[in-house]
Formats: structure tokens, C-alpha cells, sequence
């Protein structure tokens, strides 16, 4: 099913970008979960539009109403249903759309997928709106893997040409991660965020709009979890993050960087760590391999990146067909669009990483119930 997500957590999004709201049912959440409002707040807030220079300039105020499976701040363990109103549409915007697909968009393929019969207003079901309630189920899940030593953060690593500074792959500074996640525009390195908030604000003048690459960080994921080909932990987080729209690229770990390198440099040694006490554990010496191999969780920090194309919906006249008449035509996108949509989508990629750990994590069999977890 095309909306529907999840072996042992399932999520089914449903809504369009200018219908009475948006939302998701989330569907096999264990019980007793602290349902962390503060937490799904933020993140909310970070991926909501209107708040920014570089945002659209549609306002909504993205607030979930829960309509069932939370119970006094806790999971209950059956389907938690959350929607997101839509408030501030501007539908007329798309009134000359209709016979004039847009560049870059799912105009034209979900015309012919749908007969003809798919909202087109806004996108419709194709449209970013719909990360909203992917971003909403997503920190559910961080809240959950946060409880139990599993943290989930991203960066701008860059937009355009300029790149935010490097993390370390072995031991990702996490405070640095945070610092980044609680300002307007996340980056390690605030200069470098200033140059890319630059390039953005040229890009805008000149009508037009730039894409860039996100960085995701997993730590203290236990190893061991995920499965062999189609239910590695690669392929389960690709095919979420491939449902974010304007995602064209991913790579784990060194990615497409491990083709430049011979396999003695690109292994990951394992080597013997001796802790205080005198015990002794395994850990890999570098992390090329980005924290999984043959498709399993390995202990070191999982981190990909996902390369994010430009806004499709420019100001620049465009070329098109005309589906009544058939000729050629020029179009000039309205409505409110963001010259770069990477910032906003740092918190979805956010939640499309843990709800994919949180699923396998659950399926596996090892997961840690909360009543097994430390009184709060």
C-alpha cells in the first residue's frame, strides 16, 4: 500500500496539501510510553513553515490532535491517531495548474497514475505537507529510542556548493548535534550557515531555488539488530527516507567516498577495547561502513546522508505542454514556495532514521519494554 509503512511498527499517512488536514495512524506502538509533548513540539516546530526568510511563506501552526492511543501521557499500545489542520491554503494559487503540469513535480504522473481523479491543489498527496505527520510519527519514535540511550540528530552538511563542518564518524559530538538542532537553521558551524543562508537569499532574488544534503546521526543503537538483504537496516530506513519528497540520493557511512579507496582502507578493523573494570568488548576502529554491515546494526554510530534536489516550484517562466490543447507553454509557478526546502526537512530525516531503527528494534525480539526500564 503506497502510504503505508512498517513490519512491527506501522505507519499509514494519510491527507492532501490543501484539504481539512493531514494526519497518521500509528500502529504498533508498546504500551506505556511516555508521550513527550515537549519533544514532538519541537520537532514539529522545526519543520513547520512560515517561520523562517527562507521558508514559505505559508503559516500553519502544525499542532497534532491526538485522537486516540494516549492515555494520561502514556502509549496505551493500540493505534495512536494524530491530525494536523490545514489552515492556511490558498487553493486559487493552482486554479491554472490544472491543464499545465509543473516541472519537477508528480503533476503529470499523478494525472495519469489517478486517471485524473488526485487533488492536485497544493500537490495534493504528492506535496512536502505530508511530512508534517511523518515528522509528527517520527519524534514519537525518538522519544521512545531516547528513553532507552538511542540518539537521533542531522546537520546541514551543505546547500549548494558551501559545507557545514565535519563530524567524526567514530565518536559524533553530540553536543555540537544539539547546539545545532535548537538554532533556526541547524549547523555545526554558524559561519558556514550564514554562507549558505546567502546562497539561498541570491537564489530567491533571482526566482529561483537550491537543493543541498543532510547528515543523520544515530547513537547507542545496540548492535545486532536488522536482518539480511530486503530487511537490512539500510534498505528499511532508505525506503522511508525515499518517501520524503525531493529526496534523489543517499549514501551510509563513506558511501560513494569508498569507491575512491582500496579494501584495506576502506575496512573497518574490529579491535579490543578494555574498560575500567577490566571487562572487554569489541568495537570497530573506524566506520566506514556508516554502523551496519550485511544489513546489520554493528554498535557504531549509524549516519547517512540524503541529498536533496532544488524547490521544483520557481518563480523563473518554465516550460510545459498545455494538456487541452496539447501545444507547448510557458508557466509561471504562484503560490508560496521555499527557495530551499533542506532546513525543514532536517527534523522529518530525523524521524524517518527512528522510526526505521525503532521497527527493526521492535521486530527483533530484544526490545526493552518500559516496564523492564528505570522508574522516571
Amino acid at each position: 500500500m503506497a502510504s503505508y509503512w512498517g513490519q512491527q511498527l506501522h505507519i499509514s499517512i494519510f491527507g492532501e496539501s490543501h484539504g481539512r488536514s493531514v494526519g497518521v495512524v500509528i500502529d504498533g506502538l508498546p504500551p506505556g510510553e511516555i508521550y513527550d509533548e515537549d519533544l514532538i513540539r519541537t520537532q514539529m516546530a522545526r519543520r513547520a513553515p512560515g517561520r523562517h526568510d527562507w521558508s514559505t511563506a505559508r503559516t500553519e501552526a502544525d499542532v497534532p490532535e491526538v485522537q486516540s492511543g494516549v492515555f494520561r501521557q502514556r502509549t496505551t499500545g493500540t493505534p495512536l491517531a494524530a491530525l494536523i489542520t490545514n489552515r492556511d491554503t490558498r487553493s486559487q494559487d493552482y486554479e491554472d495548474l490544472a491543464a499545465l503540469p509543473r516541472p519537477g513535480h508528480a503533476d503529470l504522473t499523478g494525472l495519469m497514475r489517478y486517471d485524473g481523479a488526485n487533488d492536485p491543489r497544493g500537490g495534493g498527496h504528492f506535496s512536502g505537507r505530508l511530512t508534517a505527520p511523518l515528522c509528527y510519527a517520527g519524534a514519537v519514535a525518538i522519544a521512545i529510542l531516547k528513553r532507552r540511550g538511542v540518539s537521533v540528530h542531522a546537520h546541514i552538511a551543505s546547500i549548494a556548493a558551501v559545507s557545514d563542518a565535519s563530524l567524526d564518524s567514530v565518536a559524533p559530538d553530540l553536543t555540537a548535534l544539539a547546539a545545532a538542532a535548537r538554532r533556526g537553521f541547524p549547523v555545526l558551524d554558524p559561519d558556514a550557515g550564514e554562507r549558505m543562508l546567502a546562497v539561498i537569499a541570491a537564489a530567491k532574488t533571482d526566482l529561483d531555488s537550491v537543493g543541498g544534503v543532510v547528515e543523520v546521526v544515530a547513537t547507542g543503537f545496540p548492535p545486532g539488530i536488522g536482518d539480511p538483504m530486503m530487511g537490512g537496516l539500510e534498505p528499511r530506513i532508505a525506503s522511508l527516507i525515499y518517501a520524503v519528497p525531493a529526496v534523489k540520493g543517499l549514501e551510509f557511512g563513506a558511501g560513494f567516498g569508498a569507491t575512491l579507496r582500496r579494501g584495506s582502507e576502506n575496512n573497518d578493523p574490529p579491535v579490543l577495547l578494555t574498560a575500567g573494570d577490566g571487562s572487554r568488548r569489541i568495537r570497530l576502529a573506524s566506520n566506514h561502513g556508516g554502523g551496519a554491515d550485511g544489513g546489520i546494526s554493528n554498535g557504531m554510530p549509524l549516519i547517512c546522508r540524503v541529498a536533496i534536489k532544488p524547490t521544483p516550484s520557481i518563480g523563473k517562466t518554465q516550460r510545459t505542454v498545455n494538456l487541452e490543447s496539447l501545444q507547448p507553454e510557458e508557466l509561471v509557478v504562484r503560490g508560496r514556495h521555499d527557495p530551499c526546502i533542506v532546513p525543514r526537512a532536517v527534523p522529518v530525516l530525523e524521524g524517518a532514521v527512528a522510526i526505521a531503527l525503532l521497527d527493526s528494534w521492535l521486530a527483533s525480539g530484544r526490545f526493552v519494554r518500559s516496564a523492564d526500564l528505570p522508574a522516571e
